[in-house]
């Protein structure tokens, strides 16, 4: 027996399962932890403010969103490509590292400067007074711009896939969050002070990942203008999808707040709610596979066949997940309360469109990676034209309308990156065979 465990052991199929099991165990337990102390957080906030605070904040939680998304605009992608063509060597790596911390400045700099007038009167607009628009804007600052640095301190870990201590991290700054919401808003019951105890323990954590990165990347180094170049190429390619997605993900809500009643924005809400659940699966994947598949040579043979498997996985559990909600409906729904059991129809097509949401987003993080950003000159027609010939179509009054639209824009979407995947792995691999034959 012990000779046939030793063989087992050494056998390198054992070793790759076990070595996947380990890390999806370690990533997946954490991420469960870590989105049910989100909603408890959540819950704690929405029950300690006062209606009228609750909702200056939303407005400010909305806002750091988006600013992280537009002052993001592909600097973290063009981080993690470039990274991952010289993962093995420190020095490189923390060149490119320490580049993209440059460039972030001046990318936190201008979201800021453009979004906190707009947050500022949208604030007003709800009721704030000056000195609330005030404190509410400047408290988002801090977690906006280290949210922004985490992001790149954390990508020289997730290319080793040294994943545990990411995610000890996380759970310990969620906690942190929790922790600190219970504290102060049982106190000061203010939007200001909810903003600054969810991004404070931010700084906390980027201080233990700048430790964490230094084991792989010497981040001593300076700055480096061709490696500069080469993220502001992907920023470019990428910055017009980061302003056009920055826009057009709430498109649901906007359209049945405009064309529907607030008995379907209810409803398309508390749908949305039940659909965060596939975060967990979206942070795994981009914690696990989308820096293994940024770190493939190009010389190698198996680049396309790795995006193909990676497309099949993702449909079987796409499928997994739509079987799971058609056969019990009625208890999910349970989850929401008796004033949402009708929505069985609905349910359904809501989980059709997230799971299509999904992987189109997840392929697209996958190709991105890489460098093999879809022109936008072509990408963004393409969107802006489906979505405006099926809103012809379809009957966008009605919560099941848009649902129908989401599914279909979200199709197109998710057919143009797979295919431009799948095109760019086989010529890559094409042209290296070329080159060296």
């Amino acid at each position: 027996m012990k000779i046939l465990a030793q063989h087992i052991k050494n056998n390198p199929v054992y070793t790759r399962v076990f070595e996947w099991g380990k890390l999806v165990t370690i990533t997946g337990s954490a991420q469960v932890v870590i989105q049910a102390l989100g909603l408890v957080g959540g819950i704690l906030v929405l029950r300690l403010l006062p209606t009228n605070e609750y909702a200056l904040y939303t407005l400010a939680n909305t806002m750091v969103g988006t600013m992280l998304v537009l002052a993001d605009g592909g600097l973290s992608t063009g981080v993690l490509s470039l990274g991952g063509k010289v993962w093995q060597d420190p020095e490189k790596l923390g060149v490119v590292i320490i580049t993209g911390l440059k460039l972030r400045k001046y990318f936190a700099f201008f979201s800021i400067i453009v979004a906190t007038p707009v947050l500022f009167y949208l604030l007003k607009t709800h009721g704030a007074s000056w000195l609330m628009a005030t404190l509410i804007s400047a408290s988002l600052i801090p977690g906006f711009i280290a949210g922004l640095t985490g992001g790149l301190f954390s990508i020289p870990s997730s290319l080793f896939q040294d994943i545990k201590p990411l995610q000890k991290n996380q759970v310990k700054a969620s906690i942190a969050r929790l922790l600190l919401t219970l504290l102060t808003l049982f106190f000061f019951p203010w939007a200001y002070i909810a903003v600054l105890a969810a991004g404070l323990p931010q700084i906390w954590v980027n201080k233990k990942l700048l430790i964490i990165s230094n084991n792989y990347a010497d981040l001593k180094q300076k700055p480096d203008n061709d490696v500069r170049s080469e993220i502001l190429v992907f920023v470019k390619r990428i910055l017009p999808y980061s302003v056009y997605y920055s826009l057009s993900g709430q498109m649901t809500i906007w359209l049945i707040s405009i064309l529907g009643s607030s008995t379907g924005i209810a409803q398309a809400g508390a749908l949305g709610r039940l659909m965060m659940a596939l975060n967990v699966f979206s942070i795994l994947f981009s914690s696990l596979i989308t820096p293994r598949f940024a770190r493939i040579s190009d010389k190698s043979k198996i680049l396309a066949q790795r995006f193909i498997s990676i497309q099949v996985g993702l449909l079987l559990f796409s499928i997994t997940i739509v079987l799971i909600t058609y056969f019990f409906p009625s208890q999910i729904l349970w989850i929401l309360g008796k004033n949402y059991s009708g929505l069985q129809k609905e349910l359904l097509l809501s989980v059709f469109s997230s799971c299509i949401s999904l992987t189109s987003g997840l392929t697209y993080s996958l190709i991105a990676s890489r460098g093999w950003v879809i022109n936008p000159a072509i990408g963004i027609p393409i969107n802006i034209v489906s979505t405006v010939g099926a809103a012809y179509i379809l009957d966008l009054s009605s919560l099941e309308g848009v649902l129908k639209l989401s599914i279909f824009v979200g199709t197109v979407q998710l057919i143009m990156n797979i295919t431009h995947g799948w095109f760019k792995s086989v010529s890559t691999q094409f042209a290296t065979k070329f080159n060296h034959s």
